[in-house]
């Protein structure tokens, strides 16, 4: 392994998530990630890493649905069981939470799956850094 190599392959996913998770840029941690709700800027207002590369697309769709289901899962036979409450107050009390916690995840999964792609240089995220350094 090289030194360039080397030098490259050291961006730590944890942290780099965790900025994503927070909604800011996996780079720095100070600029926003999001422009809007989930659409993704182009590039960080704070140290300008480009996010274009980001591929997201239906993975952090797939995880909120996956936890907001166990969660709810268990929430139903939980409150069915112990509770027994009447079926159109807990399809209305879930309902809610599931929507609420749906819109709650959604964004912070998106964004610590973005940081993820930035860390592992998926999808063109380093390429620049790649090329300066095969021409230097």
């Amino acid at each position: 392994m090289t030194i360039e190599t080397q030098n490259l392959s050291e961006r730590p996913a944890r942290p780099a998530m965790l900025r994503g998770w927070r909604r800011k840029c996996p780079k720095c941690g100070a600029g926003d990630l999001f422009d809007g709700f989930l659409k993704v800027r182009d590039d960080c207002p704070v140290c300008h890493e480009e996010f274009h590369h980001q591929r997201a697309d239906d993975g952090p769709a797939y995880l909120t649905i996956l936890i907001v289901g166990h969660i709810l899962g268990f929430a139903i036979h939980i409150s069915f069981t112990q509770l027994r409450p009447d079926p159109l107050v807990l399809a209305s009390v879930l309902s809610v939470l599931s929507v609420a916690l749906a819109l709650y995840l959604l964004p912070r999964i998106k964004g610590a799956f973005v940081g993820l792609q930035w860390a592992k240089r998926m999808h063109g995220f380093g390429l620049r850094e790649k090329l300066q350094s095969q021409e230097g």
